[in-house]
């Protein structure tokens, strides 16, 4: 029998870019044995509706009304619930996973630099009262001018970042420039504004503008020697991950690391750093003026920025909502003694 048999895409896509999962889903963390993890308040409600996770939602919110006390309103026990639980997943995925989970600071602060900055130092020492260092932990704040520079002093402080809702070359910039550790461009969100806004129902994948968009981003940051990493996400399709092979990192839904793993021949690499180095980019200088006259100009990043952090707060509302109709029905069938 032939030994060699041929890898799979995923296996060499391991071998060029590190694999993270996007999913709160700890069953399909523990199948795809990713590097790292990231979740959003979407896919954290997702999980907290399968019953697999159950125990763990109604122990964060009875641990959440003993902390407030029994005349606490259940929207505030909630509200309070939902940090904790983004962390207890994030505990539980860390067990599994080598590296590092990224837990989202909630969206509905993306303009308020010293909020932003409270609820990281928060959610940062909830790990660390689980015995979780900050190494392992990325903050995930959306790349608004305000979220960068609250990026900018958690950097200084060691608490590192994951700067989310990346569309613009212009956020990119400012957040390299700020010390930011990791940014994550959405390629998929862009795949689908360009697609409304032309009226086409399809991109090849080497004309993806996500995918272009990505890699503008990835040469910027290796001609001019930027530490921060670039992890791809929000992907529509498998052609889209194959197009940007040998990106710093690429965040992948379960479905698509599944597909990736049954599909077999040469995964050519199409980001490299040393063809990024030679490559002919002028440097832009980045301030806050510059950044908003960028952000203005550019539609897409506009829309898709400002609906990000809509869809994101809306998902908050939503999973609060959730847990408070749960803390309702466990605190009729066991009511509360504190």
């Amino acid at each position: 029998m032939p030994t060699d048999l041929p890898k799979s895409f995923l296996e060499q896509l391991r071998e060029m870019t590190v694999v993270v999962a996007d999913t709160g889903d700890i069953h399909a963390i523990e199948q795809v044995k990713p590097i790292d993890a990231t979740t959003n308040p979407s896919l954290i409600t997702a999980a907290a509706q399968m019953p697999q996770y159950q125990e763990i939602v109604d122990e964060t919110l009875l641990e959440a009304r003993a902390n407030l006390g029994k005349d606490a309103p259940a929207s505030l026990v909630a509200s309070l619930a939902f940090d904790r639980l983004a962390v207890s997943f994030g505990i539980r995925i860390l067990q599994i996973i080598p590296g590092r989970v990224s837990t989202e600071v909630d969206a509905r602060l993306s303009y308020d630099t010293a909020a932003t900055l409270d609820k990281a130092h928060y959610l940062i020492s909830e790990y660390e009262t689980h015995g979780i260092s900050r190494d392992r932990i990325l903050i995930k704040i959306a790349a608004t001018w305000e979220g960068i520079k609250a990026a900018e002093e958690l950097e200084k402080e060691g608490i590192h970042c994951n700067l989310t809702l990346l569309f613009g070359i212009h956020q990119a910039i400012a957040c390299a420039e700020a010390g930011v550790k990791l940014i994550s461009p959405f390629v998929g969100r862009i795949l689908d504004w360009y697609k409304k806004d032309t009226g086409r129902d399809s991109y090849p994948a080497t004309e993806d503008p996500g995918v272009l968009s990505v890699a503008k981003i990835y040469n910027y940051y290796k001609k001019f020697g930027y530490k921060t990493e670039i992890m791809g996400a929000s992907f529509r399709g498998m052609g889209e991950i194959v197009e940007l092979a040998g990106c710093d990192l690429l965040t992948i839904s379960p479905a698509l690391l599944e597909e990736l793993q049954q599909t077999k021949g040469e995964l050519v690499r199409k980001l490299d750093p040393e063809v990024a180095a030679q490559s002919d980019i002028a440097k832009i200088a980045m301030d806050k003026e510059t950044f908003q006259t960028m952000h203005a100009s550019d539609r897409m990043a506009s829309d898709k920025l400002d609906e990000g952090i809509k869809g994101f707060s809306k998902a908050l509302v939503a999973l609060e909502e959730l847990l408070t109709a749960r803390l309702t029905k466990l605190e009729e069938i066991k009511p509360t003694t504190v």
